[in-house]
């Protein structure tokens, strides 16, 4: 599991009830509780955030090019 520091108790602790998330702008988190007192834990995971799905370019169409012999 992960390891994430708790605010309330002020030591790094293993995240009790862990959960893997995405967020709004792709990147990955884990949230969970601290196993002692309860608080909720966050902690942000490496790694860049996920590019959105884009559309492929359109194919170039060599039968339009208005070149001039």
């Amino acid at each position: 599991m992960a390891e994430g520091y708790c605010v309330k108790c002020k030591t790094k602790k293993e995240i009790a009830e862990a959960v893997e998330e995405t967020l709004k702008n792709g990147r990955k988190a884990i949230k969970g509780k601290c196993p002692t007192c309860g608080t909720v834990m966050f902690k942000m995971l490496r790694g860049k955030p996920a590019e959105p799905d884009a559309p492929p370019p359109p194919p170039l169409d060599s039968s339009s090019s208005d070149q001039s012999p």
